[in-house]
């Protein structure tokens, strides 16, 4: 079966939520793809020409795409950067906040046989000279806000782009993207080969400094098929994915799972995160279905949903676990039920609770139809049911699917993660006698306290199961006679006070909720959470302050410990 045959085919059965052939259907690898030209322009363009593709909204402003539109205003972006040198191969650096020019910048790298590196916008000056060490770009897409920054951190490395293209206004040194409307809109497509890399994302570094992971033509917009299946969304849904451009979330479910499926992305650009806003726009503009990390669902669930006319179909979650609590909420006031997934900024979604299928809540799910996923120890060995491991995948050559090839230029690493005719994933989990896989945590995240492996995120669960807590993260704590106690980090609900009295509250709401050797013995109250710019926590840097502290015998402000400590 050939590659646009396999996508219809695809398409059809996961519009109809029909999961049974998926893993049987053969296909051919092309010697050269190029997902734009092969895939989204016969199945959206030409199909669907005048349905919108994309709408995008920030205050009053309001911008809707129709397929056609979106495709001719990326020819003519390509026009225009081949206008001023830019070449198939040369590096393009997007530092974007959540505006069209994302979607054009996606559209003109896969056509134009470029590589994009989506970039955060919240990158320092620093930060940015810091990737340009690891690469450095010819090109470089950004606004007002981002341009001073790659500026500095150009001038700084001492070395020239080919071009800067700016969004918005002018700047000395930069190409306004606006004379890209006098460009034809007709463009011919570079011919990349299926395995030519086109994305490069530097990962977040929640265990370590962030590598460089690189996607090609084929493996990547190919497997993000079984995003789509997990996502549920089909040509005519709305879809809202609430992630930031420059991260792996961002491509997965504001650009390849709905455009995979032919259905209409919605871009819902804010200042600041406020619930009672975002449910008025998804009410708004018909939101169908919806994917949040478990923290905007949080935040979300402090709303009254009943008070709102949604029109969902579907919900997922991912980035983080799930846990049941928020799965319930969400449930009692929308009437849909969260379905949790999982995979990595090296994978597309590699395992899921996916539309009208049996799950169990506070599970990730079961395999999806490209992988053959297992869990397994260091040697190579699949563990039994129950017991606990690596996520891995089974490579094998002739089934395709969305792993990364390589991390650039870091053989060693690249080894650690393609071992045993498996690539590891670096995640503990297990599962259970029925397929599902329940994640326990990284590999340096788990906690072994007196002979226990304890994973953070069942501890972290239950804690913001209490009233009174809005975030929680837990790590090993340093202790003389258990090697480690385990520690949780706690952020309280506005108006409420740390005291020693609450402290013991929660370590007797855990008590309830957990096994004893689980328990929390400390807690602290801090103000804040260290994250990665993707907003997840990163344990690492609590791990290396409770060490400090430890050799040091400092004792934290508002840190209070267990009678049985």
């Amino acid at each position: 079966m050939d590659i646009k045959s396999y996508f219809s085919k695809v398409r059809t059965d996961l519009a109809s939520h029909d999961f049974r052939q998926l893993s049987q259907y053969q296909l051919d690898k092309p010697q050269y793809f190029n997902w734009v030209e092969d895939i989204f322009y016969p199945l959206n363009v030409e199909s669907f020409p005048s349905d919108r593709a994309l709408i995008w909204r920030y205050g009053s402003q309001e911008k809707i795409y129709s397929f056609k539109e979106i495709y001719e205003s990326s020819n003519q972006l390509l026009n225009l950067m081949r206008k001023h040198g830019a070449q198939a191969g040369d590096h393009i650096y997007s530092l974007l906040p959540l505006v069209p020019a994302n979607w054009l910048s996606f559209l003109t790298t896969i056509k134009g046989g470029f590589i994009l590196m989506p970039t955060a916008t919240n990158l320092s000056a620093r930060d940015l000279l810091y990737r340009f060490e690891s690469l450095f770009p010819e090109i470089v897409i950004s606004d007002q806000n981002g341009a001073p920054k790659l500026d500095e951190a150009e001038q700084q490395f001492g070395q020239k782009m080919k071009l800067k293209i700016l969004t918005d206004g002018a700047r000395e040194g930069w190409i306004s993207m606006s004379e890209a409307e006098t460009e034809s809109t007709a463009a011919e497509a570079a011919q990349t080969k299926a395995d030519d890399p086109f994305l490069y994302f530097f990962t977040s570094g929640t265990t370590g400094l962030p590598k460089v992971v690189v996607h090609t033509h084929f493996t990547y917009p190919f497997g993000h098929l079984t995003t789509s299946a997990w996502v549920g969304c089909r040509h005519g849904d709305v879809h809202y994915n609430i992630s930031s451009p420059g991260w792996a979330k961002f491509a997965w479910s504001s650009f390849f799972a709905p455009w995979n499926m032919g259905a209409t992305i919605f871009a819902n650009q804010v200042s600041a995160f406020v619930p009672k806003e975002q449910l008025e726009a998804m009410q708004r503009y018909e939101v169908s279905t919806f994917c949040g990390s478990p923290t905007v669902l949080r935040m979300l669930i402090q709303e009254d949903l009943t008070q709102y006319d949604l029109k969902l179909r579907t919900s997922c979650a991912a980035g983080e676990p799930l846990n049941p609590d928020v799965i319930d909420q969400w449930e009692k006031g929308t009437g849909i039920r969260i379905r949790d997934g999982y995979g990595q900024t090296e994978t597309t979604c590699l395992a899921g609770n996916l539309p009208g299928q049996l799950l169990k809540p506070g599970s990730m799910g079961k395999g999806t139809f490209m992988y053959d996923i297992g869990i397994y120890d260091e040697e190579g060995k699949e563990v039994p049911p129950l017991e606990e491991g690596v996520i891995c995948i089974k490579l094998d050559e002739q089934r395709y699917n969305g792993v990364f090839v390589e991390y650039l230029e870091d053989p060693e690493r690249t080894a650690k993660a393609f071992k045993h005719g498996l690539y590891y994933t670096g995640d503990k989990a297990y599962k259970d006698e029925d397929g599902f896989i329940w994640f326990i945590g990284r590999n340096d995240d788990v906690i072994k306290a007196s002979a226990y492996r304890i994973g953070p995120f069942e501890v972290e669960s239950v804690l913001i199961e209490h009233p009174a807590v809005v975030e929680a993260a837990v790590v090993a704590s340093p202790h003389e006679l258990r090697g480690y106690a385990v520690k949780a980090f706690v952020i309280l609900r506005e108006g409420t006070e740390p005291s020693a009295d609450l402290a013991k509250e929660l370590f007797s709401f855990s008590e309830k909720g957990l096994a004893k050797y689980k328990v929390p013995r400390i807690i602290e109250f801090p103000d804040l959470l260290p994250k990665t710019i993707s907003g997840k926590i990163r344990r690492i840097e609590l791990r290396a302050q409770e060490a400090t502290q430890k050799i040091n015998k400092e004792v934290a402000t508002h840190e209070y410990f267990h009678e049985k400590y």
